[in-house]
């Protein structure tokens, strides 16, 4: 009997105005977000440059790495704002270079945010969706503007208040989102036993965080309990569950493995497989992440 393989699907957004991966080689990439240009490390840009090394060195900030994962620091060539706005279809997001590499926002992450408002938006009814790990918010602003009540949880303070500030500017301070700060399994826990339901789940986890109060999370160790935390607060008539793994030693099978099991009573549909950005300047891919979602 011929045994049967998911499909591995590669998914990049293709509607972005603000943000722009200009090109990439030799362990980097050059990106724009708004007007401003970067250059950043990116491991699996393993080609060469397409683009001279002239047009690099405009880069407007570099960011320069040393021994820690994400340890390094910013050389900023010209004066730049401390902050600028970028937007994705109605959605805003504040861009501000920090102590880390990361500037706000997952482009590649766009792909989700078009899913999830697609489904959200074809429905008749209300929709709750939880967002875990929400870090800025753009999954959870996406939610709230197809018309979805939403709650967005992440151990950071920063990271919420960043996102509330993001919610502002999109202008979508009337649409229904909770914003807390909490450790994600043991805010699920909470909500299953306080009979909360969900119609959607987006989850985001990092290989390994601290929690407000300095719970430890490591992905292996605790995905597996807290997807099944996760499938108890679902309703009974539940839309979706999207799960994204980024710096992790394991590919999309894993996830799909592990929705598989959580959604065969379920029906639906399961796709997976990678998030990725294409250079413009000669179409190659990057693959950021690994993903798998279900949707009823």
């Amino acid at each position: 009997m011929a045994m049967e393989f998911p499909q591995i699907n590669i998914l990049s957004a293709q509607d972005w105005k603000d943000y722009e991966l200009i090109d990439s080689g030799q362990g980097e990439k050059l990106e724009r977000f708004g007007s401003v240009v970067f250059r950043r490390p990116e491991a699996q840009a393993v080609w060469s440059p397409a683009l001279p090394a002239k047009q690099w060195d405009k880069a407007d900030a570099v960011f320069f790495t040393t021994g820690e994962e994400n340890g390094g620091h910013w050389d900023i060539k010209r004066k730049l704002p401390p902050r600028w706005p970028i937007s994705y279809q109605n959605i805003k997001c504040w861009i501000q270079p920090g102590a880390s590499r990361h500037l706000g926002v997952f482009p590649e992450q766009a792909v989700h945010w078009d899913w999830t408002s697609n489904l959200i938006t074809e429905q008749k009814r209300p929709i709750k969706v939880l967002n875990l790990f929400g870090y800025t918010g753009m999954a959870s602003l996406a939610a709230a503007s197809a018309g979805a009540d939403v709650t967005h949880v992440d151990a950071s303070k920063k990271a919420i208040s960043w996102a509330h500030e993001n919610q502002e500017l999109s202008g979508l301070t009337e649409r229904p989102i909770r914003w807390i700060v909490d450790d994600a399994l043991k805010f699920v826990q909470r909500e299953s036993r306080r009979n909360s339901w969900y119609d959607g789940i987006i989850l985001d986890p990092p290989k390994f965080g601290r929690g407000p109060k300095g719970e430890v999370w490591e992905f292996f160790d605790l995905l597996p309990d807290l997807l099944k935390s996760c499938m108890a607060i679902l309703n009974k008539r539940p839309l979706f569950l999207v799960l994204t793994a980024y710096a992790v030693k394991s590919s999309a099978l894993t996830l799909h493995g592990a929705l598989t099991e959580l959604t065969r009573d379920l029906g639906g549909h399961l796709d997976v497989g990678e998030l990725a950005t294409k250079d413009t300047s000669a179409g190659r891919l990057i693959s950021h992440a690994i993903y798998a979602r279900w949707s009823t």
